[in-house]
């Protein structure tokens, strides 16, 4: 028995870097679907999942700003100036507490609550 033995040529896709690059641009684009881009040119979406990725190990300094969003900068705010007491009424059963504490030092009076309530 003779048999024939058929070899099968496996040719895969070249695709342009212009092309690559217009689909990643279009997949960037807020609301996009990789998938459907992907099908629209005619390439399988793990492809171009593949060209994405190669994209943001190529240029990892440059994150993506496909939500909208620019990060900013904020001093950090000042602490208000507060004038008056802390003024705090204390009751258990039949005894009345009434403490003022200076506002200007609120830190010692949460250490002294604190350890009040011990």
């Amino acid at each position: 028995m003779d048999m024939m033995a058929t070899e099968k040529i496996v040719r895969r896709r070249q695709y342009s870097a212009e092309l690559k690059a217009k689909v990643v641009a279009e997949c960037n684009e807020a609301g996009a679907s990789v998938a459907r881009v992907a099908m629209s040119h005619g390439i399988n979406a793990n492809i171009v999942h593949g060209w994405r990725q190669l994209q943001r190990e190529a240029s990892p300094s440059f994150p993506s700003n496909s939500s909208g969003f620019i990060p900013v900068s904020l001093a950090p705010p000042s602490a208000p100036v507060v004038n008056g007491d802390i003024r705090v009424e204390l009751r258990r059963g039949s005894l009345a507490m009434t403490i003022n504490w200076p506002a200007s030092a609120a830190a010692e009076f949460a250490v002294w609550t604190r350890e009040l309530l011990r």
